[in-house]
Protein backbone atom coordinates (compact mmCIF):
# COMPACT_ATOMS: atom_id res chain seq x y z
CA UNK A 1 0.00 0.00 0.00
CA UNK A 2 1.41 2.85 -0.86
CA UNK A 3 1.60 5.70 1.13
CA UNK A 4 0.22 9.88 0.89
CA UNK A 5 3.75 12.29 1.52
CA UNK A 6 2.93 15.23 2.78
CA UNK A 7 5.14 18.35 1.73
CA UNK A 8 5.45 22.05 3.29
CA UNK A 9 6.35 24.01 0.22
CA UNK A 10 5.20 27.63 1.88
CA UNK A 11 7.46 30.48 2.11
CA UNK A 12 7.42 30.70 5.67
CA UNK A 13 7.22 27.93 8.49
CA UNK A 14 4.70 26.14 8.93
CA UNK A 15 2.56 26.39 11.69
CA UNK A 16 2.67 24.17 14.33
CA UNK A 17 0.75 21.03 14.59
CA UNK A 18 -0.81 22.22 10.63
CA UNK A 19 0.24 19.13 9.40
CA UNK A 20 0.39 16.85 12.00
CA UNK A 21 -3.28 17.17 11.76
CA UNK A 22 -3.77 17.08 7.98
CA UNK A 23 -1.51 14.11 8.05
CA UNK A 24 -3.72 12.43 10.49
CA UNK A 25 -6.93 13.35 8.64
CA UNK A 26 -5.23 11.76 5.43
CA UNK A 27 -4.30 8.83 7.27
CA UNK A 28 -8.00 8.16 8.19
CA UNK A 29 -9.68 8.83 5.25
CA UNK A 30 -7.53 6.98 2.67
CA UNK A 31 -6.57 4.49 5.28
CA UNK A 32 -2.53 4.12 4.70
CA UNK A 33 -0.13 5.61 5.65
CA UNK A 34 0.99 9.39 5.30
CA UNK A 35 4.41 10.69 6.01
CA UNK A 36 5.63 13.71 6.35
CA UNK A 37 8.34 14.98 3.12
CA UNK A 38 10.77 17.29 3.20
CA UNK A 39 13.31 19.01 1.27
CA UNK A 40 14.93 22.62 0.97
CA UNK A 41 13.53 22.37 -3.08
CA UNK A 42 10.37 25.18 -3.95
CA UNK A 43 8.91 25.48 -7.28
CA UNK A 44 10.46 27.79 -8.87
CA UNK A 45 8.55 29.81 -12.01
CA UNK A 46 5.01 29.00 -10.77
CA UNK A 47 4.54 32.53 -9.35
CA UNK A 48 2.53 34.54 -12.26
CA UNK A 49 3.56 38.17 -11.75
CA UNK A 50 0.39 39.79 -13.41
CA UNK A 51 -1.81 38.00 -11.32
CA UNK A 52 0.64 37.57 -8.63
CA UNK A 53 -0.56 34.32 -7.77
CA UNK A 54 1.02 30.92 -7.91
CA UNK A 55 -0.30 28.59 -10.90
CA UNK A 56 -1.09 25.20 -9.46
CA UNK A 57 -0.03 23.23 -12.78
CA UNK A 58 3.64 24.54 -12.30
CA UNK A 59 3.56 23.13 -8.97
CA UNK A 60 1.44 19.98 -10.21
CA UNK A 61 4.57 19.10 -12.79
CA UNK A 62 7.05 19.99 -10.31
CA UNK A 63 6.06 17.92 -7.47
CA UNK A 64 6.01 15.01 -9.62
CA UNK A 65 10.10 15.80 -10.82
CA UNK A 66 10.92 17.01 -6.98
CA UNK A 67 8.75 14.70 -5.05
CA UNK A 68 9.02 11.06 -3.88
CA UNK A 69 9.64 8.10 -6.50
CA UNK A 70 5.92 6.38 -4.88
CA UNK A 71 2.48 7.02 -3.76
CA UNK A 72 0.40 10.17 -3.67
CA UNK A 73 2.42 13.21 -2.95
CA UNK A 74 0.53 16.92 -1.21
CA UNK A 75 2.21 19.91 -1.09
CA UNK A 76 0.80 22.64 1.39
CA UNK A 77 1.87 26.08 1.04
CA UNK A 78 1.24 29.22 2.02
CA UNK A 79 1.15 31.34 -1.60
CA UNK A 80 -2.06 31.90 -3.22
CA UNK A 81 -3.06 29.20 -6.12
CA UNK A 82 -4.63 29.67 -9.26
CA UNK A 83 -6.10 28.06 -12.38
CA UNK A 84 -6.87 30.20 -15.48
CA UNK A 85 -10.60 29.61 -15.54
CA UNK A 86 -10.83 30.93 -11.95
CA UNK A 87 -10.20 34.31 -9.48
CA UNK A 88 -8.42 31.65 -7.26
CA UNK A 89 -8.64 28.37 -5.77
CA UNK A 90 -7.72 26.23 -2.59
CA UNK A 91 -5.98 23.50 -4.32
CA UNK A 92 -5.52 21.44 -7.20
CA UNK A 93 -4.98 17.54 -8.19
CA UNK A 94 -3.95 15.37 -10.82
CA UNK A 95 -7.50 13.54 -11.17
CA UNK A 96 -5.83 10.11 -10.98
CA UNK A 97 -2.49 10.92 -10.47
CA UNK A 98 -0.26 11.34 -7.94
CA UNK A 99 0.28 15.27 -7.32
CA UNK A 100 -1.64 17.47 -5.56
CA UNK A 101 -1.41 20.92 -3.49
CA UNK A 102 -3.51 22.76 -1.52
CA UNK A 103 -2.89 26.62 -0.18
CA UNK A 104 -3.82 28.16 3.18
CA UNK A 105 -3.90 31.94 1.89
CA UNK A 106 -7.89 31.95 1.03
CA UNK A 107 -8.77 28.95 3.91
CA UNK A 108 -7.59 31.77 6.47
CA UNK A 109 -10.13 33.74 6.07
CA UNK A 110 -11.77 35.10 9.07
CA UNK A 111 -9.13 32.68 11.34
CA UNK A 112 -8.14 36.11 13.13
CA UNK A 113 -11.33 36.24 14.73
CA UNK A 114 -12.20 32.77 14.74
CA UNK A 115 -8.46 31.33 16.19
CA UNK A 116 -6.31 29.24 14.37
CA UNK A 117 -8.27 26.36 14.55
CA UNK A 118 -10.45 27.37 12.13
CA UNK A 119 -7.15 27.47 9.44
CA UNK A 120 -6.24 23.59 10.56
CA UNK A 121 -10.00 22.49 10.40
CA UNK A 122 -10.21 23.88 7.00
CA UNK A 123 -6.96 22.77 5.63
CA UNK A 124 -7.56 19.15 6.70
CA UNK A 125 -11.15 19.36 4.70
CA UNK A 126 -9.41 21.09 1.49
CA UNK A 127 -6.21 18.04 1.95
CA UNK A 128 -8.70 15.37 1.86
CA UNK A 129 -10.48 16.66 -0.72
CA UNK A 130 -7.58 17.44 -3.18
CA UNK A 131 -5.84 13.64 -2.27
CA UNK A 132 -9.62 12.18 -2.93
CA UNK A 133 -9.31 13.70 -6.34
CA UNK A 134 -5.86 12.19 -6.88
CA UNK A 135 -7.25 8.29 -6.32
CA UNK A 136 -9.65 9.64 -8.95
CA UNK A 137 -12.99 10.85 -6.87
CA UNK A 138 -15.08 13.48 -8.77
CA UNK A 139 -16.91 16.31 -7.07
CA UNK A 140 -19.74 15.16 -5.02
CA UNK A 141 -22.99 16.41 -4.80
CA UNK A 142 -23.95 14.58 -1.32
CA UNK A 143 -24.23 17.20 1.48
CA UNK A 144 -21.31 17.63 3.88
CA UNK A 145 -19.19 15.08 2.06
CA UNK A 146 -15.88 16.77 1.71
CA UNK A 147 -15.57 15.71 -1.68
CA UNK A 148 -18.28 18.58 -2.30
CA UNK A 149 -17.35 21.83 -4.03
CA UNK A 150 -16.29 24.60 -1.66
CA UNK A 151 -16.71 27.70 -4.10
CA UNK A 152 -15.72 29.61 -0.89
CA UNK A 153 -14.77 29.24 2.46
CA UNK A 154 -18.14 28.99 3.85
CA UNK A 155 -18.52 26.16 2.04
CA UNK A 156 -15.49 24.37 3.08
CA UNK A 157 -16.77 24.80 6.62
CA UNK A 158 -20.29 23.35 5.76
CA UNK A 159 -18.62 20.04 4.74
CA UNK A 160 -17.08 17.32 6.89
CA UNK A 161 -13.62 15.73 6.76
CA UNK A 162 -15.42 12.50 6.10
CA UNK A 163 -16.36 10.93 2.49
CA UNK A 164 -19.63 10.39 2.15
CA UNK A 165 -21.05 6.72 1.72
CA UNK A 166 -21.02 6.54 -2.29
CA UNK A 167 -17.89 8.28 -2.21
CA UNK A 168 -16.52 5.85 0.13
CA UNK A 169 -17.41 2.97 -1.85
CA UNK A 170 -15.96 4.38 -5.19
CA UNK A 171 -12.74 4.68 -3.41
CA UNK A 172 -12.37 0.93 -2.84
CA UNK A 173 -13.56 0.13 -6.35
CA UNK A 174 -10.92 -0.63 -9.24
CA UNK A 175 -10.25 2.21 -10.89
CA UNK A 176 -11.09 1.12 -14.55
CA UNK A 177 -14.66 0.68 -12.26
CA UNK A 178 -15.32 4.31 -11.14
CA UNK A 179 -18.51 5.88 -12.88
CA UNK A 180 -18.12 9.56 -14.05
CA UNK A 181 -19.71 12.19 -11.90
CA UNK A 182 -20.89 15.23 -13.76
Amino acid sequence: MEPIFLWWIGEGPAQAGLLEHVRLHLAAAFQRPALPWDGPERPAGALDPRRGQHATSVILTWLLQAGPPAGKVLAVTDQDLFIPILTYVFGEAQLGGRAAVCSTARLAEGVALAGPRLLVERLAKEAVHEVGHAFGLRHCDTLGCVMGRSPGVAGVDQKSHQLCTTCRRRLEEPPARRPHVR
